[in-house]
């Protein structure tokens, strides 16, 4: 008879954000909201370097122009005696492709990722083909996240950080993907409608009676860590 391939193994998902205490991940302005702390940098540090790929949406690349490293040169020093690369593996996705090759994102750190629909995919890998340790891959006529944490998983990364932003925190949880949220919650009030939010209206699983289970709750300095688990009810 017959081998069925085998099912990838899904990376463990963790969702990671600060947010003001109503919910915001930025204010409107053009200058980036500093929400966290010296000490909760330090710690989302330490998880960036726990981990084996940093997902970050095309909506906050073209936004915030992030870098998305380790930047204790001592914890990546642990990853590389680990048997690690020295940074985690970068992601992105856009079911445009629309992603300037000139963003902070695909020229710093090791090796990137960028996921796109096939469509979309030649003009996106032409693009970024002066970028080194970038690959592209395309996803079908959509980008499913399902797809795309199997193709992770087919990768070796056992361990994902999603970093944003609302739209992909929203549609991590929306379809249940998400196996841990971790929240920092920093003592400030936006209240800029058109600022981004930590997650926008959908559906989410169970509706709003669901209660997540609370895994952790701690003070970092001025913020505060809030750990769940979505995928568990209360008891």
């Amino acid at each position: 008879m017959g081998q069925h391939p085998t099912t990838p193994q899904r990376p463990y998902v963790l969702l990671s954000a600060a947010m003001s205490i109503d919910g915001y991940l930025d204010d409107a302005s053009t200058e980036r909201l500093l929400l966290s702390n010296a000490a909760d940098f330090d710690r989302v540090d330490e998880l960036r370097a726990d981990c084996d790929a940093i997902l970050v949406g095309s909506t906050t690349l073209r936004r915030d122009n992030p870098r998305l490293l380790v930047n204790d040169p001592a914890r990546r020093a642990a990853r590389t005696l680990g048997g690690r690369s020295e940074y985690p593996l970068k992601v992105t996705l856009s079911a445009s492709g629309g992603l300037p090759a000139d963003l902070r994102f695909w020229h710093t750190g090791g090796a990137k990722l960028a996921y796109t629909t096939a469509a979309a995919a030649p003009a996106l890998r032409a693009a970024l083909a002066a970028v080194a340790q970038t690959e592209v891959v395309g996803l079908g006529d959509t980008v499913r996240l399902g797809e795309l944490l199997d193709d992770l998983g087919r990768r070796g990364v056992r361990r994902l950080m999603v970093e944003g932003g609302g739209s992909v925190h929203t549609q991590f949880l929306a379809e249940g993907l998400a196996d841990e949220v971790q929240l920092a919650v920093a003592p400030l009030l936006v209240g800029q409608a058109a600022a981004p939010r930590f997650v926008n209206p959908a559906d989410f699983p169970g509706g709003s009676a669901r209660r997540l289970r609370l895994l952790e709750a701690r003070t970092v300095g001025d913020v505060v860590l809030l750990r769940y688990a979505p995928k568990e009810s209360a008891e």
